[in-house]
């Protein structure tokens, strides 16, 4: 089972996980020169990312980036692009060594996928920075399509409608029509082979995916559940995101 820490609110659970991402970021540059870090986007990780640029001591010149998904036919320039959320939230104000963009905008999303694992690959993750959606997924793996033993590292996947519903009621598209059908998304054995995940979850529209995360059975109904089989993530809630929790581990 993974860590669960429950904090009194946003702020200190933002403070809490940009502390543990430190720690992990400077203990691999430390170790062996690097950090490869995979991040996520979403409203969840905003006030972590804020924290996380008011860290000192981070050399982010030896930080290697990645993002785990984006809509298939979209470009960066678009208001909802994963990669332009990197861009603002992550490479702007941490400015990393260098960044490695999914390209949603590829004709040949089989070549985009095959060029983004061969990099993952080159670049083995020191640590993946996580948020679970409201239907339990983790990146764009929807209970649909996600596959615990999959063999591919990166993939095209179809969002299911809770997926596109969550994306509408974020505020990204005008409705469930306009969200892309299709996107890239790192698999699930890809993200769990980082060295150190952190989970990063708020907000109280994520509660029950929460519970059947951490405290349900372990299906690809929730594809998230697999957390519990996993001993090297800490998962981090504010009060709202804990709420379905029968133990909340505080």
């Amino acid at each position: 089972m993974p860590a669960v820490v429950v904090e009194p609110d946003l702020p200190a659970m933002a403070r809490a996980a940009s502390a543990r991402v430190t720690a992990v970021i400077v203990t691999a540059i430390e170790t062996r020169g690097v950090a490869n870090v995979m991040f996520a986007a979403g409203s969840s990780q905003l006030a972590f990312l804020a924290e996380l640029a008011r860290e000192p001591g981070v050399e982010w010149a030896r930080v290697v980036g990645f993002h785990m998904d984006e809509y298939l036919g979209m470009n960066d320039r678009h208001p909802a692009s994963f990669a332009r959320y990197m861009h603002e939230h992550v490479v702007e104000p941490l400015q990393p060594g260098s960044f490695y963009f999914l390209d949603g905008a590829s004709l040949v999303p089989d070549a985009e996928c095959a060029r983004y694992a061969e990099l993952l690959r080159r670049h083995p993750l020191d640590l993946c920075c996580l948020g679970i959606g409201e239907n339990g997924h983790l990146a764009f793996n929807d209970p649909p399509v996600a596959d615990f033993d999959d063999h591919r590292d990166v993939k095209v996947v179809a969002l299911d409608d809770a997926c596109k519903r969550q994306q509408v009621g974020e505020g990204h598209f005008p409705g469930v029509e306009a969200v892309p059908p299709y996107a890239i998304t790192a698999t699930i054995p890809a993200l769990l082979r980082a060295r150190d995940l952190v989970v990063i979850v708020s907000e109280t529209r994520k509660a029950a995916a929460v519970a059947a995360a951490l405290e349900g059975p372990v299906s690809s109904a929730c594809p998230a559940s697999i957390l519990q089989r996993v001993e090297h993530a800490t998962v981090y809630l504010d009060p709202a995101s804990a709420a379905g929790l029968r133990d909340s581990r505080a």
